[in-house]
């Protein structure tokens, strides 16, 4: 049994849902799980800990600041342990962008860090338009609208895969 550090950054809520599932995934396979949101500016030093994977969402092309922070802060406790590092994005929800190696925002986000996680992910995300405010309505319909995606401001869109996000846990598991 391990103990698995699941840290996450979340914009709307869908990131944690995926880490739940994979909570789920990871506690079949005998190992235990310990979540923490990045916002809150968890340190590794000092915890027990046997492997590590961080999710992240993405708004507007860009992962949120705390997630750039913890991994320059945490870089060395990171590379010491099995690792691994998932993104969540809308963009994923199409066949052509649903890799990390096709998925141009995990991508991006790679070159802009030092640290090279061992295992990536990439996850379509959910737009959820009536729980969104004015402008990211707006915003987020006119990009859904340009990638040729839903734009029904009435409606909630979820597009992960969740088998895709069982496979993932099960890869973390046998790390």
């Amino acid at each position: 049994m391990a103990q698995v550090l699941l840290l996450y950054s979340t914009t709307d809520g869908h990131t944690i849902e995926i880490c739940k599932r994979l909570t789920a995934v990871l506690e079949r396979a005998g190992d235990s799980v310990e979540m923490l949101d990045l916002k809150d500016g968890p340190s590794l030093e000092g915890r027990s800990f046997d492997k590590v994977v961080i999710g992240a969402s993405i708004r507007y092309g860009k992962h949120q600041p705390a997630v750039y922070k913890f991994i320059r802060d945490n870089q060395a406790a990171l590379e010491a342990h099995p690792n691994a590092l998932f993104s969540v994005n809308v963009v994923a929800r199409k066949p052509e962008k649903n890799t990390p190696e096709t998925n141009p925002y995990l991508q991006k986000f790679l070159k802009q860090i030092e640290w090279q996680p061992q295992n990536l992910g990439v996850f379509a995300g959910k737009i959820a338009y009536p729980e969104l405010g004015p402008f990211d309505r707006t915003m987020i319909r006119f990009i859904l609208w340009m990638t040729k995606g839903p734009t029904d401001p009435t409606q909630t869109y979820e597009f992960t895969d969740w088998d895709k996000v069982d496979e993932f846990g099960r890869m973390v598991a046998a790390l």
